[in-house]
């Protein structure tokens, strides 16, 4: 069977979907690059706003356009929260929610064997890579679900409370991955920071860290989306070890502590500051990015100011912005003083401005250096020949000119050229060393 996968939203959702990759694979499926030519279609939605769920609907006619015997199968946050409405859409054969999704697998093929041995696994990640789906990075789901019930926040309705994989298991899945010659691996899920809370450990994060770091030889170790608490006061000394590289996502969401105080954030200008510092002094070359909401329900003009004072202040890296969108179910849809859609997208303007300026103020303290890339993918051609795309260690995205193969290769790469490319924003051009 060939068998497309997409996938909608966050780094956890792109983990599933890899996942799923492999099971099929070791299964003898055949995964393939495009809709057209698949038998099945599998999409990992996401319910975060209502422009992901509208990217559902869009993804899913497009696909029964370009392939109308293909079963689409759905699956993901949308998917659970919205199962009549889909269901309804041509071409869609089934609906698999959230707590069904680790079984997804052996509802298509029943045969399949969910997980293997790490000697005959590593055959199928080597094949999956060399596949691949537009990544050299292996994203690797270490727990889902989240408690803390932010008043914004649809996730925690479609995933509930957190549930974390056991240590023993991630620490074996990475090293099959080493093994098969992957550089560099991303800790996903819903609340990183809670990783072995259900099990009592409120210190899990720092020890999964540690012990991967130990037990593995993988050479690139990175954290996804980190909650800005839950975090153990030396934790940010994991990072003397250089192979856990120098990012951190921390979502402030804004920077507001009246706003915060009615999103039900468990952090405060004060309490974050103190965490931002704190990671700046430990790691260098820290690479600090959030997401920021604008437009929350009761956020008055002074509110806003405020927070875009503050942002800068923090003066972070990279700025992921969303104007506030109502989501059935959370508190925050049923909260008075909504914002007219004309003042939420003049605030969002303005604050993805100061994420522009502030991203190419810290990418031109690069210009000159000559850092380590991990490249990931062919971006293009021109006279010039292949357009590479790789990463440093502090996820700085370089875009450049190089050889004929240099997918999952680190290569010492001098860096030029600040300017924003209007795909992901800023980027540095790159002459290989």
């Amino acid at each position: 069977m060939k068998v497309y996968l997409d996938s909608i939203g966050c780094r956890l959702n792109q983990s599933e979907i890899e996942t799923m990759a492999r099971q099929l694979l070791a299964a003898g499926h055949e995964i393939v690059a495009d809709a057209d030519s698949a038998d099945t279609v599998i999409l990992n939605t996401c319910a975060v706003t209502r422009e992901a769920t509208r990217d559902t609907r869009n993804k899913t006619r497009r696909f029964h356009r370009a392939n109308p015997n293909a079963a689409i199968i759905l699956t993901g946050c949308h998917a659970t929260l919205a199962p009549d409405n889909l269901i309804a859409l041509d071409g869609v054969k089934a609906i698999v929610p959230n707590n069904e999704k680790q079984q997804l697998v052996q509802r298509i093929d029943p045969r399949a064997v969910l997980s293997l041995p790490v000697y005959d696994r590593e055959p199928i990640i080597r094949e999956f890579m060399a596949g691949g789906m537009g990544n050299t990075r292996a994203f690797i789901k270490v727990q889902d679900g989240c408690k803390n019930k932010c008043t914004f926040c649809v996730t925690t309705i479609a995933r509930g409370d957190g549930v974390s994989r056991h240590l023993a298991d991630i620490v074996t899945e990475i090293q099959a991955l080493a093994q098969a010659g992957y550089q560099e691996v991303v800790l996903t899920g819903v609340h990183l920071g809670s990783y072995g809370h259900d099990f009592g450990n409120h210190a899990g994060l720092y020890d999964l860290v540690r012990l991967i770091l130990e037990h593995t030889d993988i050479p690139r170790l990175r954290l996804s989306s980190l909650e800005p608490w839950d975090i153990a006061p030396d934790f940010f000394a994991l990072w003397d070890n250089p192979r856990l590289l120098p990012h951190l996502h921390m979502p402030l969401q804004a920077g507001c502590d009246r706003t915060l105080r009615r999103m039900a954030r468990r952090t405060s200008q004060a309490a974050f500051r103190e965490l931002a510092d704190a990671a700046r002094t430990a790691i260098p070359d820290l690479n600090l990015t959030t997401d920021i909401i604008c437009g929350f329900p009761g956020e008055t003009d002074a509110d806003f100011e405020e927070s875009l004072a503050y942002v800068a202040d923090i003066g972070f890296s990279r700025l992921h912005v969303f104007g506030y969108s109502a989501r059935p179910g959370t508190a925050a849809a049923a909260m008075p003083d909504h914002i007219a859609k004309t003042v939420k997208k003049a605030r969002v303007q303005r604050m993805l401005s100061l994420g522009r300026d502030m991203g190419k103020a810290f990418h031109q303290r690069y210009e000159g250096q000559t850092v380590n890339v991990l490249w990931e993918q062919v971006a293009g051609a021109d006279e010039h020949g292949l357009r590479w795309q790789g990463y440093t260690d502090n996820y700085i995205r370089v875009l450049g000119h190089g050889g004929t193969d240099l997918v999952n290769r680190v290569t010492a790469t001098r860096l030029f050229d600040a300017h924003e490319d209007g795909v992901e924003g800023v980027v540095l051009e790159l002459a290989i060393v």
